[in-house]
């Protein structure tokens, strides 16, 4: 890519004596250096780009976002070396534009690309009228990390879909809970009057009642695990065994397990430290996860249950051999209701979510569709509040 004064440069060449061109050259190389230092120091990602969309310059920035090695990546288009971006669509607008993407390697962000053209101004004489034309030399782009940003949104939304819930759960407690105690008090009247009846009248009223009792209490079911998806309960805290919790959560689930030959792998670490957890809600969640798992599975597949320890957390993941799912269905797997399955409430890994983030623990999800599914819950065993800092460190931000 030239510029105007390379290009004059060039031309007084000749007329320019051998030390003066060196020290041109000097003072260029100075510049450039200086800019590389400037660039090197930002915290947001810069990109150069020919008109073919070939890298001619990027910054320490965009590399680290993107997983690039700088020297490998110059003269490669920018499309080749980020998978999944779509150049075209990235540069359609003539002028400055801004676009936002999400991008899964190295790590899972949303990078917002801020692009404008790069133009070189020079004379048209093809008419009488001088004009000044601008030729598209390629383009420019600032890129920035905006993951934070974009989950503190999304954390706002969650937060004020589950009050709306919260408040929606009052009503459904009331409104179906008190005719569900109703109906249950009349069938308890109805089945008293049963010896009574003629004995073929009698057999077709019990099945009749055993119906509708079974209906019952599949809706008060519904309610009520609706409510525990929602309602905030406040853990009660013990010191447990987590890899009891998880033996007896697989052994809840033995026998379907055996009958559609579903094989349990598990790498339980054996130094793990106890943990202040409530026992009941822990077991809940892994039910759900493997409830999951095995639903995914079907017929015949593999679960690895893993226990394992860092620094200052406890981590359980789980990992199936079923279909997975897409990464448009990722992003969308804690929605209430939300289910890719024909048959299912959508709750379940809601509340495994809202289990593990009462007990100060973190959820994080993988998978590929058609590669399995799994997910990693970590669990603090230390109460790490405050980190000091070494002298001359400093603890920075990406906005």
């Amino acid at each position: 890519m030239k510029s105007l004064f390379l290009e004059k440069l060039v031309g007084r060449l000749g007329k320019i004596a051998p030390n003066e061109v060196q020290n041109y050259f000097l003072r260029l190389a100075q510049e450039k250096g200086f800019l590389e230092t400037v660039f090197n120091a930002i915290q947001e990602g810069i990109i150069v780009t020919d008109s073919n969309g070939r890298i001619t310059y990027l910054n320490n920035a965009a590399c680290e976002l993107f997983g690039l090695q700088g020297d490998d990546s110059l003269g490669k288009r920018l499309d080749e070396r980020v998978r999944g971006l779509n150049w075209e669509s990235l540069t359609q607008n003539p002028g400055a534009a801004t676009r936002d993407i999400e991008i899964f390697y190295p790590q899972n962000r949303v990078i917002n690309f801020y692009i404008v053209p790069l133009l070189i101004e020079h004379e048209n004489n093809e008419s009488d009228k001088i004009d000044i034309v601008g030729q598209h030399v390629g383009h420019a782009m600032i890129v920035r990390d905006i993951t934070e940003s974009r989950r503190s949104a999304e954390q706002t939304l969650e937060s004020e879909r589950f009050n709306a819930l919260t408040m929606l759960a009052a009503g459904v407690a009331h409104e179906i809970g008190n005719p569900l105690n109703s109906l249950n008090i009349h069938l308890q009247l109805m089945e008293r009057k049963l010896p009574a009846l003629a004995p073929d009248q009698r057999e077709e009223f019990k099945e009749s009642i055993e119906v509708s009792r079974a209906e019952i209490e599949r809706l008060d079911s519904i309610v009520s695990q609706f409510l525990r998806a929602i309602r905030p309960t406040r853990p009660q805290l013990h010191l447990e065994n987590l890899n009891a919790i998880v033996d007896e959560a697989v052994r809840f689930f033995a026998p379907e397990l055996q009958d559609r030959h579903i094989t349990v792998e598990q790498e339980l670490r054996s130094d793990l430290p106890m943990l202040e957890l409530d026992r009941d809600q822990m077991k809940q969640a892994f039910y759900n996860v493997i409830k999951n798992s095995i639903e995914a599975m079907n017929q015949r597949g593999t679960l690895r249950i893993r226990t394992d320890k860092d620094d200052t957390h406890v981590l359980i993941t789980f990992s199936d051999t079923g279909g997975g799912i897409s990464a448009e269905q990722l992003g969308r797997i804690f929605e209430p209701y939300f289910t890719t399955k024909t048959s299912g409430s959508g709750l379940g890994l809601l509340i495994v979510r809202r289990i593990v983030r009462e007990h100060g623990g973190e959820l994080s999800i993988q998978s590929e569709e058609g590669k399995g599914f799994t997910l990693t819950i970590r669990l603090p065993y230390l109460d790490q509040r405050v980190r000091m800092l070494e002298a001359g460190e400093r603890s920075t931000t990406t906005s």
